[in-house]
């Protein structure tokens, strides 16, 4: 998936108002037996199964088909998926992560996440922020109102404004994390990184 650096991201929101929603809504299983890791594949495969019916027909009442919020993410519009509890419970499958970010988000938000799910989402340059119910409930409030609402995420500071409301949360993200997404680093771009270090360190023993 695309490495992006994040710093300060300020967009309008995709209000996914399912609690529990599982990686099998987020994407279906018969697309795990793909080898492909083509982002289109995986974007295309998004909630497929909650966006089209059985004829490949648009569902025109999912949230997605909804005229104020089909606009495909681009920068400023519906990068931040804002979730239910407990957002990606259910299988492992780091395939949901890959359909996010292939669909183009950058940022969800939810008042839980199941803890696999959001380390993969984390490799997959996707931020998962955690707020409180209250404002989780907020958000889905103003976005009702407005769909051209702007969130703002601003990971250097971590805290996550509604500029409808002026309201603000911080958010927690690992250390680690934190600078692998501010410099768009993975893991082993990370050990690339720093290996004069690492080889100093192993000599030194």
């Amino acid at each position: 998936m695309a490495k992006q650096k994040f710093n300060i991201i300020k967009s309008t929101c995709l209000p996914i108002a399912i609690d529990n929603c599982n990686t099998d809504l987020i994407i279906p299983a018969r697309y795990l037996a793909s080898t492909t890791r083509d982002p289109k594949f995986f974007g295309d495969a998004f909630m497929h199964d909650l966006r089209y019916d059985a004829d490949g027909k648009a569902i025109e009442d999912f949230v997605l088909n909804k005229p104020e919020f089909s606009e495909a993410p681009s920068e400023g519009v519906n990068q931040i998926i804002v979730g239910g509890k407990n957002w990606g419970s259910g299988s492992s499958r780091e395939h949901a992560a890959w359909a996010i970010a292939g669909y183009g988000v950058r940022v969800v938000i939810s008042s839980s996440f199941a803890d696999i799910h959001r380390n993969n989402l984390l490799n997959c340059f996707v931020l998962p922020v955690v707020v409180t119910p209250e404002f989780q409930a907020e958000l889905f409030d103003s976005i009702a109102k407005d769909p051209k609402t702007i969130v703002t995420v601003d990971v250097p500071n971590q805290t996550v404004t509604n500029e409808a409301t002026g309201n603000s949360q911080k958010f927690e993200i690992n250390g680690y994390k934190k600078y692998c997404l501010e410099n768009a680093l993975d893991d082993i771009d990370f050990l690339l990184e720093n290996q004069e270090k690492i080889v100093k360190w192993e000599k030194a023993q």
